[in-house]
């Protein structure tokens, strides 16, 4: 079992929940501000693991972790998904008429835009994180200020919850990655799989190597571009892979290793529950 933990945000964080519910035994958390001190952490060993946020249903991709994942050199062993429903809450007595800010994460506000189109009165403040916002609102006794965050997040820092679910989309989950430096011995059964390729710039090699992908059998789940910063014009490209047979899993590895100008393996681990 891994001792420590990074996560970004603090106690009654989305994050915070994942490690709950992803460890038979949650460890210690190494509360991080932000997604780049999350990886320096896992980077520079003051943690054994790390949890990140990588794509939500309703928002799509968080474009800089991938970023991240490559600059850190960081490998994916496990994934657990979340279903997210964020929460209106303020000081006990507080009414959303006397609502003057909204505090909350980037992704929680675009995730609830409709709602607050009926509060125009209503300013949005972004911030590093939705739990810390609740724990600010509850200790500094903030009238006129709300946090965007879960029930756990409310129930913690002695909030009342004002609307519930207030969501744009009510079925609204989030995929978190499990990250480590050094890949480890794989114990679990490996039916999942993130690359990333970069190749030539020519015509048609991209449907060349989603060709390899299926006719190997596996089965794209994810394709996810951007561009390389020393080559201009050029991309990478970000990609999730399952496949039931292994065999089937490394021959389209050794493949698309030939044929891709650079091919790194971003991890292989057993594919989480929706």
């Amino acid at each position: 079992m891994p001792k420590k933990v990074a996560i970004q945000g603090i106690k009654g964080s989305f994050h915070d929940q994942v490690v709950e519910q992803y460890f038979s035994v949650p460890p210690e958390r190494l509360e991080c501000s932000t997604f780049d001190e999350l990886a320096q952490s896992i980077d520079s060993g003051k943690c054994d693991l790390g949890v990140m946020a990588i794509e939500n249903s309703i928002a799509g991709s968080i474009l800089p972790n991938y970023a991240l994942l490559d600059q850190y050199e960081l490998v994916i062993t496990g994934e657990h998904f979340l279903r997210i429903e964020h929460n209106l809450m303020a000081l006990p007595g507080q009414k959303i008429q006397e609502i003057e800010e909204v505090h909350s994460h980037p992704m929680a506000l675009l995730q609830c835009k409709k709602f607050f189109r009926k509060h125009p009165q209503i300013k949005l403040v972004e911030s590093h994180d939705t739990a810390e916002e609740a724990y600010k609102i509850g200790a500094q006794k903030w009238t006129s200020k709300a946090a965007i965050a879960s029930v756990r997040a409310a129930e913690i820092y002695g909030l009342e919850i004002l609307n519930p679910s207030i969501q744009t989309i009510k079925n609204n989950v989030t995929r978190f990655i499990i990250l480590q430096k050094k890949e480890e011995d794989k114990k679990n059964k490996v039916n999942k799989a993130a690359w990333k390729f970069v190749l030539d710039h020519k015509r048609g090699s991209l449907a060349t190597a989603l060709n390899v992908v299926s006719d190997c059998n596996l089965n794209l789940t994810k394709i996810q571009s951007l561009p390389v910063i020393e080559t201009p014009g050029k991309y990478a490209f970000f990609v999730d892979v399952t496949f039931d047979a292994l065999s089937d899993y490394q021959k389209a590895k050794s493949l698309l290793e030939i044929m891709a100008a650079s091919f790194k393996v971003l991890g292989e681990y057993p594919a989480g529950k929706l």
